[in-house]
Protein backbone atom coordinates (compact mmCIF):
# COMPACT_ATOMS: atom_id res chain seq x y z
CA UNK A 1 0.00 0.00 0.00
CA UNK A 2 1.06 3.45 -1.10
CA UNK A 3 2.08 6.45 1.66
CA UNK A 4 -0.98 8.52 1.65
CA UNK A 5 -1.66 11.67 3.65
CA UNK A 6 -5.16 11.10 5.80
CA UNK A 7 -8.52 12.89 4.31
CA UNK A 8 -8.03 15.44 7.23
CA UNK A 9 -4.47 15.85 5.94
CA UNK A 10 -5.08 16.41 2.68
CA UNK A 11 -7.99 18.79 3.62
CA UNK A 12 -5.26 20.78 5.61
CA UNK A 13 -3.01 20.80 3.32
CA UNK A 14 -5.44 22.35 0.15
CA UNK A 15 -5.96 24.93 2.52
CA UNK A 16 -2.82 25.63 3.31
CA UNK A 17 -1.54 25.64 -0.39
CA UNK A 18 -4.91 27.73 -1.31
CA UNK A 19 -2.96 30.91 1.19
CA UNK A 20 0.18 31.18 -1.08
CA UNK A 21 0.41 32.78 -4.21
CA UNK A 22 3.00 29.69 -5.54
CA UNK A 23 2.83 25.95 -4.20
CA UNK A 24 6.63 26.34 -3.32
CA UNK A 25 6.23 28.70 -0.39
CA UNK A 26 3.25 26.22 1.74
CA UNK A 27 6.25 24.05 1.95
CA UNK A 28 7.16 24.75 5.39
CA UNK A 29 3.86 24.37 6.56
CA UNK A 30 2.98 21.36 4.76
CA UNK A 31 6.39 19.57 5.92
CA UNK A 32 5.06 20.21 9.62
CA UNK A 33 1.65 18.61 8.70
CA UNK A 34 3.54 16.14 7.48
CA UNK A 35 5.60 15.30 10.57
CA UNK A 36 2.15 15.40 12.74
CA UNK A 37 0.48 12.69 10.53
CA UNK A 38 3.68 10.50 10.21
CA UNK A 39 5.75 11.55 13.13
CA UNK A 40 8.61 12.22 11.40
CA UNK A 41 9.71 12.33 8.14
CA UNK A 42 11.35 9.91 6.06
CA UNK A 43 12.25 9.87 2.69
CA UNK A 44 9.22 8.24 1.81
CA UNK A 45 7.21 11.16 3.31
CA UNK A 46 9.54 13.68 1.84
CA UNK A 47 9.06 12.79 -1.70
CA UNK A 48 4.89 12.38 -0.92
CA UNK A 49 5.06 16.15 0.26
CA UNK A 50 7.17 17.01 -2.81
CA UNK A 51 4.48 15.21 -4.95
CA UNK A 52 2.13 16.90 -3.47
CA UNK A 53 3.71 20.72 -3.97
CA UNK A 54 4.67 19.66 -7.19
CA UNK A 55 8.35 20.48 -6.31
CA UNK A 56 11.88 18.84 -6.84
CA UNK A 57 12.54 16.30 -4.05
CA UNK A 58 15.79 17.99 -3.36
CA UNK A 59 14.06 21.21 -2.64
CA UNK A 60 12.06 19.22 -0.13
CA UNK A 61 14.77 17.47 1.28
CA UNK A 62 16.72 20.77 1.59
CA UNK A 63 14.32 22.42 3.50
CA UNK A 64 13.71 19.74 5.94
CA UNK A 65 17.15 19.35 6.57
CA UNK A 66 17.57 22.59 7.48
CA UNK A 67 15.36 23.30 9.95
CA UNK A 68 15.98 21.09 13.74
CA UNK A 69 11.93 21.49 14.63
CA UNK A 70 11.81 18.85 11.52
CA UNK A 71 12.29 15.42 12.47
CA UNK A 72 14.29 13.20 9.93
CA UNK A 73 14.26 10.11 12.39
CA UNK A 74 11.72 8.55 14.76
CA UNK A 75 12.05 10.21 18.18
CA UNK A 76 10.63 8.96 21.56
CA UNK A 77 7.09 9.69 22.82
CA UNK A 78 8.99 12.52 24.83
CA UNK A 79 11.36 14.70 22.73
CA UNK A 80 13.76 16.85 25.26
CA UNK A 81 15.01 19.94 23.06
CA UNK A 82 17.87 21.58 25.32
CA UNK A 83 18.78 24.75 23.20
CA UNK A 84 22.39 24.98 23.09
CA UNK A 85 22.64 29.09 21.86
CA UNK A 86 24.28 31.68 23.34
CA UNK A 87 21.83 32.90 25.99
CA UNK A 88 20.68 29.56 27.04
CA UNK A 89 24.67 28.50 27.36
CA UNK A 90 25.41 31.12 29.36
CA UNK A 91 22.79 30.38 31.88
CA UNK A 92 23.33 26.89 32.18
CA UNK A 93 22.56 24.79 29.16
CA UNK A 94 25.27 22.76 29.31
CA UNK A 95 24.42 21.74 32.69
CA UNK A 96 20.92 20.95 31.53
CA UNK A 97 22.04 18.72 28.88
CA UNK A 98 24.31 17.09 31.46
CA UNK A 99 21.49 16.87 33.83
CA UNK A 100 19.43 15.26 30.73
CA UNK A 101 21.79 12.87 29.64
CA UNK A 102 23.02 11.35 33.46
CA UNK A 103 19.37 11.37 34.18
CA UNK A 104 18.03 9.64 31.10
CA UNK A 105 21.23 7.27 30.35
CA UNK A 106 21.53 8.31 26.78
CA UNK A 107 23.63 11.15 24.71
CA UNK A 108 22.33 14.05 22.31
CA UNK A 109 20.66 12.43 19.17
CA UNK A 110 19.78 8.98 21.46
CA UNK A 111 16.44 7.34 22.07
CA UNK A 112 16.17 5.53 25.44
CA UNK A 113 15.66 1.74 24.86
CA UNK A 114 12.05 1.75 25.83
CA UNK A 115 11.81 4.50 23.15
CA UNK A 116 9.86 7.05 25.97
CA UNK A 117 12.49 9.74 25.46
CA UNK A 118 15.27 11.11 22.92
CA UNK A 119 17.61 13.69 23.95
CA UNK A 120 18.60 16.77 21.40
CA UNK A 121 20.45 19.55 21.41
CA UNK A 122 19.09 22.20 19.39
CA UNK A 123 19.76 25.44 17.74
CA UNK A 124 17.93 28.52 19.27
CA UNK A 125 14.65 28.08 20.07
CA UNK A 126 13.78 31.80 19.77
CA UNK A 127 12.97 32.62 23.53
CA UNK A 128 16.37 34.00 24.76
CA UNK A 129 14.83 36.32 27.19
CA UNK A 130 13.59 33.64 29.70
CA UNK A 131 16.80 31.36 28.61
CA UNK A 132 18.17 28.48 29.30
CA UNK A 133 14.77 26.37 27.83
CA UNK A 134 14.30 23.67 26.90
CA UNK A 135 11.16 22.00 25.02
CA UNK A 136 9.55 18.66 25.76
CA UNK A 137 7.42 17.97 22.37
CA UNK A 138 5.84 21.04 21.64
CA UNK A 139 5.84 22.66 24.79
CA UNK A 140 8.43 25.19 26.09
CA UNK A 141 9.95 25.11 29.56
CA UNK A 142 11.67 28.86 30.56
CA UNK A 143 14.25 29.67 32.91
CA UNK A 144 15.11 25.72 33.36
CA UNK A 145 17.32 24.50 36.14
CA UNK A 146 19.04 21.31 36.80
CA UNK A 147 16.60 20.80 39.81
CA UNK A 148 13.51 21.74 37.42
CA UNK A 149 14.48 19.74 34.60
CA UNK A 150 14.77 16.80 36.73
CA UNK A 151 11.38 16.97 38.59
CA UNK A 152 9.90 17.13 34.68
CA UNK A 153 11.80 14.45 33.63
CA UNK A 154 10.37 12.83 36.41
CA UNK A 155 7.01 13.60 36.34
CA UNK A 156 7.38 12.33 32.82
CA UNK A 157 8.85 9.50 33.32
CA UNK A 158 6.33 8.19 36.20
CA UNK A 159 3.42 8.59 33.82
CA UNK A 160 1.37 11.48 35.64
CA UNK A 161 1.14 13.46 32.45
CA UNK A 162 2.87 15.81 30.61
CA UNK A 163 4.29 19.12 32.23
CA UNK A 164 2.58 22.39 31.22
CA UNK A 165 5.25 24.73 30.10
CA UNK A 166 6.31 28.02 31.73
CA UNK A 167 8.86 29.22 34.31
CA UNK A 168 11.01 26.08 35.69
CA UNK A 169 13.52 27.84 37.53
CA UNK A 170 13.72 27.41 41.36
Amino acid sequence: MALAFSPEADREITDIIGRYPERAAALIPVLFVAQDEFTYLSEEVLELVAERLDLPAAKVLNTATFYTMLRKAPVGKHHVQVCRTLSCYLRGADQLMATAQRKLGIAPGETTGDGRFTLEGVECLAACGTAPIVRINDVYHENVTPASLERLLDALASGKGEPVGGGGGD
